[in-house]
């Protein structure tokens, strides 16, 4: 009795969990509950240029980096291979040269072309979509789809999302999803976000700034005669929005810790895509308007909405519509 007295509660302990251990073991078919931890989809992460060889391949790989890179160099004003951009660099709207999460990032590509995509109405090859990047985010024109340019870059593209299956898109791939707001994006509230926290980089005037030897830019201009025309993604508040979100300031903000706030996001977005840029259109986009993204700004479209509400919204009441 004195041992009971003097270790009641570990006993105690004992006979309870030997009548737990009895009850579920008399009790077939019945499963034992362990805590489940919800987990988070691993953000992609691209391959280590390092393991690439000098094999021709590899050499192949190199230089379409260097295209994405360093575009104006090759195709730009001055370009020593052409005149084919505006002076931007492929780079500037796809970080590090593709390979940074939630910065268009190429992550996804290989594994999902070629594709059918609704604005353009057809199955689009890789190369098809290089050359549409050259049209209307660097604002120029369409390089050789047989020269070894084109496919530098593909052979790029390709080895930077090779551990990509098929048909996936990982966690990373191009940008994120930001949250419409119940409310329409506003330039002039994105004007003070943009003089706040943009015109370190991109000036007050939104010229960017070029590099020393005058042939590319660091930051590229956000609007005028060198941006970006108005048929590119950046042109529409979703793509842009989120982009900036994840990305900028640049060199602070990234996508697991950002600086704006949705809200000053999407009003950053309207400010800069309020402002002149090339007017280049291509009147063959959207052959179904039905299937027109929501914040394209140009009609006709298949609902009521006006051109200005497509292109500042508010998109929750746009998308509900659609519903």
């Amino acid at each position: 009795m004195k041992f009971i007295r003097d270790y009641w509660f570990p006993v105690l302990i004992f006979i309870v969990a030997a009548v737990v251990f009895w009850n579920e073991s008399s009790s077939p078919g019945q499963p034992v509950m362990l805590p489940v931890q919800a987990t988070q989809p691993e953000t992609w992460q691209p391959p280590d240029t390092a393991t690439l060889g000098n094999d021709s391949l590899s050499r192949l790989i190199r230089y379409g980096r260097d295209l994405v890179a360093h575009t104006a160099f090759y195709y730009g004003p001055a370009g020593s291979l052409g005149r084919h951009s505006n002076g931007m660099n492929c780079q500037n709207c796809h970080l590090g040269a593709g390979t940074v999460p939630y910065a268009n990032s190429f992550a996804a590509v290989a594994a999902n072309y070629p594709q059918l995509r609704p604005r353009s109405g057809i199955i689009e090859s890789i190369a098809f979509r290089i050359n549409d990047c050259f049209q209307r985010s660097l604002d120029g024109y369409p390089i050789d789809t047989g020269g070894r340019e084109l496919k530098a870059m593909e052979a790029w593209i390709a080895w930077v999302g090779q551990d990509v299956p098929k048909g996936k898109k990982p966690a990373g791939a191009g940008v994120t999803e930001l949250p419409l707001l119940p409310e329409a994006a506003d330039p002039s509230r994105g004007r003070q976000v943009y003089t706040a926290q943009c015109t370190r980089c991109h000036d007050t005037n939104g010229n960017g700034q070029l590099a020393f030897d005058k042939t590319e830019y660091l930051y590229p201009p956000l609007w005028g005669d060198h941006s970006y025309n108005v048929s590119a993604g950046l042109y529409r508040l979703s793509k842009f929005a989120a982009y900036v979100k994840a990305n900028m300031p640049y060199g602070i903000a990234t996508a697991s810790s950002p600086v704006l706030t949705d809200k000053e996001a999407w009003d950053v977005a309207a400010f800069v895509n309020s402002m002149p840029r090339p007017a280049k259109k291509f009147p063959e986009d959207w052959p179904d308007i039905s299937k027109k993204s929501f914040d394209y700004p140009f009609g006709p479209y298949a609902d009521h909405f006006t051109e200005r509400q497509h292109k500042y919204g508010p998109f929750t009441a746009m998308t509900k519509s659609r519903k």
